[in-house]
């Protein structure tokens, strides 16, 4: 639950923020607010949002969604644990990773940024991008960092490292 109107942040830059993140993006969210006009519902439910709830609302109607919510979140943990890309395979249960049928070691960072290219294969990620997507939006290092850990992700995956593309003047991409 989600009410737009908080103290200091708003609630729709903490839905960006969720569903912006790979890690928090199924998370799911009901807005729950006192702004109940239908532009404030469509921009929460663009957003993001899994339902609208407009106060002042019943306790009941808000058990009901709540229960429709996690009903259909439920499907979205049903998704395979095992992605695929060329000769790519990463369980997300096992938290491993083979590259050509040979397992490698990965370092935590690693294995996030790893998903975060299996996860939008094709997709070009600037530095910034990624270093909020895998380091937080907090992090106070350089965008070099991602350099340095995609050099050496490169290197573990062997022959699959050519899959992860330098796209001149923005960052890196995936792609078999």
């Amino acid at each position: 639950m989600l009410d737009i109107m908080l103290p200091g942040e708003d609630g729709i830059s903490i839905l960006k923020r969720l569903k912006a993140d790979a890690r928090t993006a199924d998370i799911p969210v009901i807005m729950a607010t006192a702004k109940g006009n239908e532009y404030d519902k469509v921009i929460g439910l663009d957003l993001g949002a899994d339902d609208y709830l407009a106060k002042p609302f019943g306790m009941m109607e808000m058990a009901s969604r709540v229960r429709a919510v996690l009903r259909r979140s439920g499907r979205a943990a049903e998704k395979p644990q095992l992605i695929r890309v060329g000769g790519l395979e990463m369980d997300l249960n096992e938290h491993s990773v083979t590259a050509d049928g040979i397992r490698v070691q990965l370092t935590l960072k690693e294995f996030e940024l790893l998903h975060t290219f299996m996860t939008n294969p094709g997709r070009a990620f600037t530095r910034e991008q990624l270093l909020s997507s895998v380091w937080c939006e907090d992090f106070m290092g350089e965008t070099r960092t991602v350099d340095v850990h995609v050099g050496t992700l490169r290197q573990k995956l062997g022959g699959c490292g050519k899959y992860i593309r330098t796209v001149r003047g923005v960052g890196y991409r995936l792609e078999v």
